[in-house]
C-alpha cells in the first residue's frame, strides 16, 4: 500500500493511471461470513441481500470481523460547461449555494449523515466562482468544465488529476481510519454529462438513458438528447477508450468519482454507491481498472433510466427501490444505514447452539 501512495502523491499520468491494478477481494473471508450467517438462530438466508453484501464488505476489508462504525460520504461538487445549452432549470450559481449547506450540515445529505453518525466530505473538483466555498476542501481542477457542445470538457491532464484526486481522497479516509465510504455529488447539469458518459461507454442511444433530471420539459429533455447524441458523433465516442470518453463530454465530479471508486479497490475500502452520476463514475472506473467493481455496493435504482443499464452492465443489483433523484449521497446513506442494522444481527450473532436447537441444513451453495 505504500507504494501506491507514492504514485499518488507524486505522480498523475496517465500511463500511472493506467498501471493500476486492484487485488481480488478475499474469497475465503466471504465464505466465511456466510458461514457465520447460516450460524445464526434465523432461517438460511433470512437477512437476504444483505447476507451476501456484508461478506463482500468483508471479503473487501480482509476480515469476518466486520465493522463500519466510522464512515464517511465524499461529496464532489463541480460545475459543467454544457449549462450554457439550456439542459437544467437552474444555473450553476446553484451548484456553490448547495455546496456550501452541505459543509454547514443543513442539506439533505447532511441532515440525514448526522442521524447514522456518517461523516460528510465535501469536495470542490470544479465550482465555477473565484473563491472557495467555506468548510468545503479545495481540489478544483478548473473552475467548471468547458461547454461541450463546443468543445472537449476537459483535458486529457485534467480528466486524469480528476481521478487521481478521488483516489488520493480514499488514501487519506483510509489512513483516519474510515470503515466504509460512500459517494455523493453536487452540480447542475450532472445528469447531461453523466448521461453522456453512459451512453458512451455502454455503446447505446441517448434516448435509452437520457432523463428529465431536476424535471424537464419534453421539449427540453429532446434538446438535451440531441446534444449528446451530437457530441458522441462529434468526438466518434462510439468504442472509444474510457478516458477519451471522460474529455470529451465528462464532468470532473465524475473523474473524482471514479478515483474514488478506483480507490476503494486499491485500498481495501467498500465504497457504497449512489445514483447515476455515482452509477456512471463506477462504469468509468471499471473500464479504467478492470475489477474495481468488485468494491462497490450498489444502493438504490433511482430514477434516472441510465442507472438499470448501467447497473446490467456491472452486474449490481440495488436494494433500495424508492423513485429517489434528490442527488448528493442521500441514497448511499440510506443503504449505510441499513447495513449497519444488518451487522447489528451479524456481530451481535445468536447461534443455534446459544440456543440448544439444531441448525439448519444447507442443501446448495449460494
Amino acid at each position: 500500500m505504500e507504494c501506491w501512495k507514492k504514485v499518488i502523491c507524486n505522480s498523475h499520468t496517465e500511463e500511472e493511471l493506467k498501471r493500476l491494478r486492484v487485488d481480488v477481494p478475499d474469497n475465503g473471508i466471504y465464505k466465511k461470513v456466510l458461514k457465520n450467517w447460516d450460524s445464526i438462530a434465523k432461517p438460511l438466508d433470512g437477512m437476504g441481500r444483505f447476507e451476501i453484501l456484508t461478506a463482500q464488505i468483508g471479503a473487501a476489508a480482509g476480515t469476518d470481523d466486520i465493522c463500519i462504525s466510522r464512515k464517511a460520504v465524499i461529496v464532489m461538487c463541480s460545475d459543467n460547461g454544457i449549462v450554457e445549452e439550456g439542459i437544467s432549470q437552474s444555473g450553476q450559481e446553484i451548484t456553490a449555494l448547495v455546496a456550501r449547506q452541505i459543509a454547514m450540515g443543513n442539506s439533505s445529505v447532511g441532515k440525514m449523515a448526522a442521524a447514522i453518525g456518517a461523516d460528510v466530505i465535501p469536495i470542490d473538483m470544479g465550482i465555477n466562482q473565484k473563491e472557495s466555498v467555506p468548510g468545503v476542501l479545495n481540489r478544483r481542477i478548473r473552475r467548471g468544465t468547458r461547454n461541450f457542445r463546443k468543445e472537449p470538457a476537459m483535458t486529457r491532464e485534467e480528466a486524469v488529476r480528476a481521478v487521481f484526486t478521488g483516489i488520493q481522497t480514499v488514501w487519506e479516509c483510509k489512513e483516519k481510519g474510515y470503515d466504509i465510504l460512500a459517494t455523493g455529488e453536487m452540480g447542475i447539469g450532472n445528469t447531461t454529462t453523466s448521461s453522456a458518459v453512459a451512453a458512451a461507454l455502454l455503446n447505446c442511444s441517448a434516448k435509452t438513458v437520457v432523463g428529465r433530471g431536476a424535471g424537464l420539459s419534453d421539449e427540453k429533455l429532446a434538446h438535451k438528447q440531441l446534444i449528446i447524441e451530437d457530441a458522441i458523433d462529434k468526438y466518434q465516442l462510439t468504442g472509444a477508450e474510457p478516458l477519451k470518453v471522460l474529455e470529451s463530454v465528462g464532468g470532473y465530479d465524475i473523474a473524482g468519482l471514479a478515483g474514488v471508486c478506483i480507490g476503494g479497490g486499491l485500498y481495501h475500502m467498500p465504497v457504497v454507491l449512489d445514483g447515476v452520476i455515482s452509477m456512471t463514475a463506477a462504469l468509468l472506473a471499471q473500464r479504467l481498472v478492470p475489477g474495481t467493481v468488485r468494491y462497490l455496493i450498489p444502493s438504490h435504482k433511482g430514477k434516472e433510466p441510465a442507472v438499470k443499464r448501467i447497473m446490467e452492465e456491472l452486474k449490481l443489483e440495488p436494494v433500495i427501490d424508492g423513485g429517489m433523484a434528490l442527488g448528493e449521497g442521500t441514497g448511499a446513506v440510506m443503504m449505510l444505514d441499513l447495513l449497519d442494522l444488518a451487522l447489528k444481527i451479524y456481530n451481535g450473532r445468536n447461534t443455534f447452539s446459544d440456543i440448544q436447537i439444531e441448525p439448519y441444513e444447507r442443501y446448495s451453495d449460494r
